[in-house]
């Protein structure tokens, strides 16, 4: 499916949704619609996105940007899906239910990040000791003792 088609396939269940073109057409969408959002790109024909390979987090200082990836492996189109999340409260619900890939991403950018996974079924560390205080990919992460001041 061609970026166009794409982008008129989109509007039609999230008219709110604002596009960017690249090399894959990139979605910005608002947080709280991110889990009804992501099930009518999993089950809308035509769409079919049944693959999640990439969930990752951006830190910006004044906001985190969540990042998601998806292919679908019937049509051979791919997307990104990006949701800007508060800083202070970074909260987003979890879509392991609709994709397996997410259950251990989503753990990962908890860990590393401090994002909130809303009604994950195992969210916990997955990487750093249960006592680390912090989230150190974020860029107000401070760590004297391993890191090298530039």
């Amino acid at each position: 499916m061609e970026i166009e088609d794409l982008k008129t396939n989109i509007s039609a269940f999230y008219p709110t949704a604002t596009f960017e073109d690249g090399e894959w057409l990139t979605i910005f969408i608002d947080a709280k619609d991110w889990k009804k959002f992501a099930l009518q790109l999993r089950t809308t024909s035509g769409l079919d996105f049944d693959y999640l390979f990439c969930l990752t987090c951006v830190d910006w200082k004044t906001h985190l940007t969540m990042v998601f990836h998806l292919s679908s492996t019937l049509h051979r189109h791919s997307i990104v899906v990006k949701s800007i999340l508060d800083r202070t409260n970074p909260e987003i619900e979890t879509v392991c239910d609709i994709w397996r890939t997410a259950e251990l991403l989503e753990r990962e950018v908890f860990d590393l990040f401090g994002v909130i996974f809303l009604n994950h079924p195992d969210l916990r560390r997955l990487l750093l000791p249960d006592d680390w205080v912090g989230y150190p990919l974020r860029k107000d992460y401070d760590d004297p003792i391993n890191m090298i001041k530039l």
